[in-house]
């Protein structure tokens, strides 16, 4: 039976996709949004820049696109995980220690604040895809108080206070003080919010 030319296509991107994400990631890490460009990001990833055109007319195109992998399998990781819990704070737990440990150097990146540097309208979209993450939180927050957990409050606002928290550190990346790091970060959470 002949292969299906609409699939290995669609495997041929995905392969380019990952590829030009991984390289964009150490781009990130090491120069910054404003050093990268497409000759750059070729290079990095060893293919022609004319095939970084082809899967991306931009950079901002290529952000979005990484940061919605990203997030997809972020969250693909996190929901198996939360399935896996007993309780609405071992989910709460759990979150805590997924958003340390998850990846975002296109928020830490070298540079100016990417905030900076991008149109509106993908600063939009990039709040979008951020959200997806904020509602995961607010789910879980709903089951803590719905168990009885953690007191009744504006769980609104308390998304915001635990991601505040949980964004903008820099993370020790050896241990025992990542760990250490770790643990006093979710014991700060569910003090704060009275579990």
């Amino acid at each position: 039976m002949p292969k299906n030319p609409g699939s290995h296509r669609a495997e041929h991107r995905r392969k380019m996709h990952a590829t030009l994400f991984e390289a964009f990631s150490r781009l990130m890490e090491t120069k910054g949004f404003d050093a990268i460009n497409m000759a750059t990001l070729a290079a990095e990833a060893g293919i022609s820049r004319a095939s970084v055109y082809y899967y991306f007319p931009d950079k901002e195109k290529l952000l979005l696109g990484y940061v919605e992998y990203e997030m997809g399998n972020y969250l693909d990781r996190l929901t198996r995980k939360l399935d896996e819990a007993q309780t609405p704070v071992e989910k709460l737990r759990i979150y805590v220690r997924e958003q340390l440990g998850a990846k975002r150097g296109y928020l830490m990146s070298p540079g100016a604040p990417l905030r900076e540097l991008i149109s509106r309208e993908t600063a939009l979209a990039l709040r979008q895809h951020v959200e997806a993450t904020g509602n995961v939180l607010r789910r879980i927050l709903a089951e803590c108080v719905e168990a009885g957990a953690i007191p009744g409050q504006d769980l609104d606002v308390t998304v915001q206070l635990i991601h505040g928290a949980l964004s903008g550190r820099r993370i020790p990346r050896e241990e025992p003080e990542r760990t250490a790091f770790f643990t006093a970060t979710e014991r700060f959470i569910l003090r704060s919010v009275g579990a």
